[in-house]
C-alpha cells in the first residue's frame, strides 16, 4: 500500500546489489511512495549487470560510483543536481571488510585490508556528505541516512573488523549530523538493522547463528529487509523531521532485550 509519503522527493540510494539487499528494497518502497533517484553502486558491482533489472521496475537512472573516490562522487552529485536539482534524501547503503572477506580473525587483522575496509564502510559516508556538502545540494529538511549493526556496541565474534567500522560510521553520522543540521538543516542518522539474510550479511562467519540468535532473542523477531526498507521511507518523509544524530534500532526489541523465554529455557 503506498500513502505517497515520498511524493515530489528526489534522492541517490547508494549499494542495490540484487534483490536481497536492504537498498534494493528500499529503492523499491521509495518508488512505490512517489519518490525519484539515481542508483549508484560501484563500477566492479554494476558489471554483474543485476542493477539494471532495478533501474528499469523504477524508472531510474545508473550511474557507477567508487564510494571512496571524491572524483566519482564529485560527478555523480554534478548529474543528480543537473537531472532533479537540489536533493532530499541520500541512503548509503555501502559496507565490507576485506579482513572478513580473506578470514582473518580480530586477533590477526591485516592493517592494509582494515583500512581499505573503513574507507568503504565508514569514511565513504563522510565523503559522501563532504561532496553534498561543498555543493549545497541537499534542500531544507532533507534526510540522509546509513545503515549499520548493533555490533558497533556489542561483541559478535566472527563480525571482526566491521564491528569497528559501524562503531565509526556512528560516530560520523553525530558529528556530521551537528554541522548538516545547525547549518544546512538536514537530518542525518544511522538504523541499526536486524541480521539480513542479505548476500553481504551472509559471508560474515557465524551469520546463521546470529540470525536464529536474534530471532529468538526479539520480542517481534527480526525485522527483514522489508520492514527496513519502510523504515526508511518513514526516515525520509516529512514525518520525522526532528530526528536527527540518533542510531535508530529496527530490530524487533533485540537491543533491549536482556534474556528471553525461549533462551532461557535451555539453561534451567
Amino acid at each position: 500500500m503506498s500513502y505517497g509519503l515520498l511524493k515530489g522527493k528526489k534522492g541517490i540510494i547508494f549499494g542495490a546489489l540484487d534483490e536481497h539487499s536492504i537498498a534494493w528494497k528500499t529503492a523499491q518502497r521509495c518508488y512505490e511512495e512517489g519518490a525519484e533517484f539515481i542508483l549508484s553502486n560501484a563500477p566492479v558491482a554494476l558489471r554483474m549487470g543485476t542493477l539494471n533489472k532495478l533501474a528499469a521496475e523504477t524508472d531510474s537512472e545508473i550511474i557507477g560510483a567508487d564510494a571512496t573516490s571524491m572524483e566519482d562522487l564529485s560527478n555523480l552529485f554534478d548529474a543528480a543536481m543537473k537531472k532533479f536539482g537540489k536533493l532530499d534524501f541520500i541512503l548509503h547503503s555501502i559496507g565490507m571488510s576485506v579482513n572478513v572477506r580473506k578470514g582473518k580473525h580480530y586477533t590477526d587483522l591485516d592493517y592494509s585490508y582494515l583500512t581499505k575496509g573503513w574507507d568503504i564502510s565508514a569514511v565513504s559516508f563522510h565523503k559522501v556528505m563532504k561532496v553534498a556538502w561543498d555543493k549545497d545540494a541537499m534542500n531544507d529538511w532533507g534526510s540522509i541516512l546509513a545503515l549499520t549493526y548493533i555490533a558497533a556496541q556489542r561483541v559478535f565474534p566472527g563480525y571482526s573488523d566491521m564491528a569497528d567500522n559501524k562503531a565509526y560510521l556512528e560516530s560520523i553520522t553525530r558529528n556530521f549530523g551537528y554541522y548538516w543540521g545547525k547549518e544546512k538543516n538536514v537530518r542525518v542518522n544511522t538504523i541499526s538493522q536486524s541480521p539480513t539474510q542479505t548476500t553481504a550479511g551472509q559471508g560474515v562467519e557465524g551469520f546463521q547463528g546470529f540470525f536464529k540468535f536474534a530471532e529468538e532473542m526479539s520480542p517481534l523477531g527480526n525485522a527483514s529487509a522489508e520492514d527496513c526498507a519502510n523504515y526508511v521511507v518513514m526516515m525520509f518523509s516529512d514525518m520525522t523531521r526532528r530526528i536527527t544524530m540518533q542510531n535508530l534500532f529496527n530490530d524487533g526489541g533485540y537491543s533491549n532485550t536482556g534474556i528471553s523465554e525461549e533462551i532461557s529455557k535451555r539453561f534451567i
